[in-house]
């Protein structure tokens, strides 16, 4: 196996653990199935694979895999599938789902589902990227650049929380932080920098904890100690960022896939805030990533303390496509936890 260098130590913190039952969402795939194999192979994973049954049986067959007729859960289609994936997790049956040969789309739908999906109570459902950059010294968290389309000033601290986690479950007990925008200095034009500023205040207040966020900071101060300074920028932050907090899912897509493509960077893809990790593969994407992306929901599966049972959204709407708009990923108001909220900016008359 050829993984990354920098996901070596995600590996090897997997290896004393015991494999986690993973549901694989229309397995009936040669490339998923390669990714399942190697992952079996290196004891991160039970397969439990999902999809027309003649189809993923011709496949294990034909690249002699070591699968039994009790791992293959026979379904019509692609949403029966996503369906059966969210059903085996509520039943105890499955830890992990990961993203088979299926739309993104049909997937979410049965994930957030209102009424059988896997939602938590008061959580944001967001992704990180966590990607090993050759040009860059240490794993590096990107959020979100998958499912929140466009989101505020609450959801944004929201998704901190979700990435904050996820790096303390990597053994990293303080993250620093980066909240990206295009400048450095708050401009009331530019919204983001106005978030990243007050995400840096909530957060030396307590309203966010288990990190050090400062912002706003671009891109290049975030990772570049040398571009720091050369702009006088003294930050914790700067040049060491362990997470990047981007605006949008756009600006954060973009980024993503220019470090996977045009700096060979390795990225595992994971969705937090569902009562189970759920691996967001791409169908382009290749063996590392999908490896590394199992090897980290099984950290998160078997460090993570939120494994509370799946119950339905009260704040949920219906999914038609995926990325999600901001009502299909927020928790109720109700549920939004202290530590988040925004302290109130007017005050009782005296």
């Amino acid at each position: 196996m050829n993984e990354a260098d920098k996901f070596s130590s995600v590996f090897e913190q997997c290896h004393p653990l015991p494999p986690v039952r993973l549901g694989v969402v229309n397995a009936a795939h040669s490339t998923v199935m390669e990714a399942v194999r190697a992952a079996s192979d290196m004891g991160l994973c039970q397969p439990v694979l999902i999809g027309a049954s003649s189809s993923i049986r011709t496949i294990v067959k034909s690249m002699k895999l070591p699968v039994t007729a009790d791992q293959i859960v026979d379904v019509k289609d692609d949403a029966e599938a996503a369906q059966t994936g969210v059903r085996l997790v509520r039943e105890g049956k499955v830890d992990v789902l990961m993203k088979g040969h299926v739309h993104t789309d049909v997937f979410m739908r049965a994930l957030l589902d209102t009424e059988q999906g896997l939602r938590l109570p008061g959580r944001r459902v967001s992704h990180a990227f966590v990607c090993d950059i050759p040009k860059y010294f240490k794993l590096l968290q990107v959020t979100d650049a998958a499912i929140n389309i466009e989101p505020d000033l609450i959801a944004k601290s929201q998704i901190l929380q979700n990435a904050i986690a996820l790096s303390h479950i990597l053994r990293i007990d303080k993250p620093l932080v980066a909240v990206l925008s295009a400048i450095e200095t708050i401009n009331p034009a530019i919204r983001s920098t106005i978030d990243a500023a007050a995400l840096t205040a909530m957060a030396s207040r307590g309203q966010i904890a288990g990190a050090v966020i400062d912002g706003p900071l671009a891109f290049d101060n975030a990772i570049s100690l040398r571009a720091a300074q050369e702009k006088s920028i003294e930050s914790p932050v700067a040049g060491r960022s362990d997470i990047l907090l981007v605006p949008d899912l756009v600006s954060g897509n973009i980024l993503a896939k220019n470090l996977e493509y045009m700096s060979d960077a390795v990225l595992a893809g994971i969705v937090l805030g569902l009562s189970v990790p759920v691996v967001l593969n791409s169908r382009s994407d290749e063996l590392p990533s999908r490896l590394a992306s199992l090897a980290l929901a099984s950290l998160v599966h078997h460090r993570s303390a939120a494994h509370a049972a799946a119950t339905s959204c009260l704040d949920g709407a219906s999914i038609d496509c995926a990325p999600q708009l901001e009502s299909c990923c927020k928790p109720p108001p109700h549920q939004i936890a202290p530590a988040v909220r925004l302290q109130s900016t007017t005050t009782a008359s005296t």
